[in-house]
């Protein structure tokens, strides 16, 4: 016997199958759809707030422990360098490029703290030293003979009066541990060193 449901009851049951199929691939579609929204990695980025008032970040300009030294001289690139608190003249004159050709390096001591605001000069090979740079003596005839005490070696302090190896070498341990004199007074600083040292010093030595 053939099937007795009507044409249009058969019909209907066909579209329901239909129907009934294309809900459940939506279904299925949906739900795999959200599985991998669930099971997919998130990147989570934290955006660093600057308080009110606060600078953004350090500047090189307006980093309180940078020190500013003009170079100049026989190096290869003259010039203002800003280098660390702390630096030396080695740093000094490895930021200008290294010595010149012509440079005097026995005429440089590369192991001195370099202070803010000071020009480093590096001399040519022959080149008379300025007044007040380190050495025994100014050179004979010209500058005021002064020792300066930001520069001089031990040799150059030991030729101050009153001033032998063991004291020199107080004045640089001082320097290396304080940096710069910043007036002559300093030296009362220096263990050894009174008012009456000071006062005998006063006009042999400069900044």
């Amino acid at each position: 016997m053939g099937d007795s449901s009507p044409p249009s009851a058969r019909r209907r049951l066909g579209v329901g199958a239909v129907t009934v199929v294309v809900i459940l691939a939506l279904a299925v579609t949906v739900a795999i759809g959200i599985l991998r929204t669930s099971t997919a990695p998130v990147e989570t980025v934290t955006i660093a707030q600057t308080p009110a008032g606060a600078d953004a970040g350090p500047s090189v300009l307006g980093d309180a422990s940078a020190v500013y030294v003009h170079v100049s001289g026989a190096v290869a690139a003259p010039g203002l360098y800003v280098l660390e608190s702390g630096a030396r003249v080695v740093d000094a004159v490895a930021a200008a490029g290294g010595f010149g050709a012509d440079a005097d390096r026995a005429a440089v001591n590369l192991a001195r703290p370099v202070g803010d605001g000071e020009q480093l000069h590096v001399p040519v090979v022959g080149e008379a030293p300025a007044a007040g740079a380190a050495g025994p003596a100014g050179p004979a005839g010209g500058g005021d003979g002064r020792v300066n005490l930001n520069t001089a070696d031990l040799t150059a302090l030991d030729t101050l009066p009153r001033i032998g190896p063991a004291l020199a070498q107080r004045i640089l341990d001082w320097r290396e541990q304080n940096g710069r004199f910043t007036s002559i007074e300093d030296l009362l600083a220096v263990p050894g060193i009174g008012e009456k040292m000071l006062a005998a010093l006063r006009g042999l030595v400069t900044l």
